[in-house]
């Protein structure tokens, strides 16, 4: 994302209406936001759709029709689209299926992680320098460090660690599932988002419309949510289209490395470590869930890259 749009300066309401409106013009006239909206249609339709369009149960093995004399994969044919896997399943059914897996993981997983970081960055900001007092017992107790560096210092910590390593262990004591996977994809992803809009915030908090706001008694929630949170819209959608496409690589990751969605459910990665045998002798069935992942990964990029040029006004002509 370009530094220009995180670091704006804070417009006036009318201001931001036309440059909305002129975004919009300008996203309309941009063909990467069209190939990436095409792509993310389709994908996400075959998604929804997957009981509808698969032919096959996804799990139902085929072992006569759907392996060759010798019990390897049949290819395609008209019975199989895309052929089979080593077990006889149709790979189309699979893909089909593997996709609503995936995508239902890394959406899930992206929108927690927006959820935490947006929580986060705002509150650190809001409550930027001041101190939280207890009361234990009768006596008030102050924490040795303000707010917005407590949760700065935890933010710092979590991008500190390698977030795979992490996810990867804790699925590995814990055990796998789609919730857990989402939990935890979540939990180590928050914190890039947590200091952007920390920093975003912090610009919004010193504009002049927002001290207006403080000196006439506006505070608490209600300067959030009509101050901050409006201003915060765009570079939210940004991240968040963006962090989808890191989500999804996530959890195909994990589920190749084997701690990711238990089957039998299908997904991508998992489809993939199944059959890295048979990359020499059919790669067609290492391929194609690669090919999904690919095309997930890029669609969900170009939309959000495609939103970024239109949000930053210095790539408008």
């Amino acid at each position: 994302m370009s530094a220009q749009s995180v670091i704006s300066p804070v417009a006036s309401p009318l201001a931001i209406e036309r440059g909305r409106a002129r975004a919009w013009r300008h996203l309309r006239a941009n063909p990467t936001f069209w190939l990436g909206a095409i792509g993310v249609v389709v994908i996400v339709g075959a998604a929804v759709f997957a009981p509808v369009l698969a032919p096959y149960d996804p799990n139902f093995q085929f072992r006569g029709e759907g392996l060759t004399p010798g019990g390897d994969p049949l290819g395609p044919s008209a019975r199989f689209p895309l052929g089979t896997d080593k077990l006889g399943r149709d790979e189309l059914s699979r893909l089909l299926f593997g996709a609503r897996t995936s995508l239902s993981a890394g959406i899930a997983a992206n929108s927690l992680a927006t959820f935490i970081g947006l929580t986060v960055g705002v509150v650190a900001a809001y409550f930027r320098g001041r101190r939280l007092q207890l009361t234990a017992f009768g006596r008030r107790l102050d924490l040795p460090m303000p707010i917005e560096a407590i949760l700065m210092r935890i933010t710092d910590a979590a991008l500190a660690f390698p977030a795979l390593l992490v996810a990867i262990a804790l699925v590995a004591i814990i055990g796998p599932s789609l919730g857990l996977v989402i939990v935890v994809i979540a939990g180590v992803l928050w914190s890039g988002t947590a200091r952007i809009v920390y920093g975003r915030s912090l610009v919004i908090l010193s504009s002049d419309f927002v001290l207006a706001a403080t000196a006439v008694g506006v505070g608490g929630v209600r300067m959030v949510a009509r101050h901050v949170l409006p201003h915060l819209v765009s570079l939210v959608v940004v991240y968040a289209t963006l962090g989808i496409a890191t989500t999804v690589l996530f959890e195909a990751t994990l589920s190749f490395l084997g701690v990711g969605v238990p089957p039998p459910a299908p997904s991508w990665g998992s489809m993939l470590i199944e059959h890295v045998g048979y990359y020499r002798t059919d790669p067609r069935v290492v391929a194609l869930p690669g090919l999904a992942i690919m095309a997930t990964i890029l669609a969900f990029n170009l939309l959000g890259d495609a939103i970024d040029d239109a949000l930053d006004p210095h790539q408008w002509r």
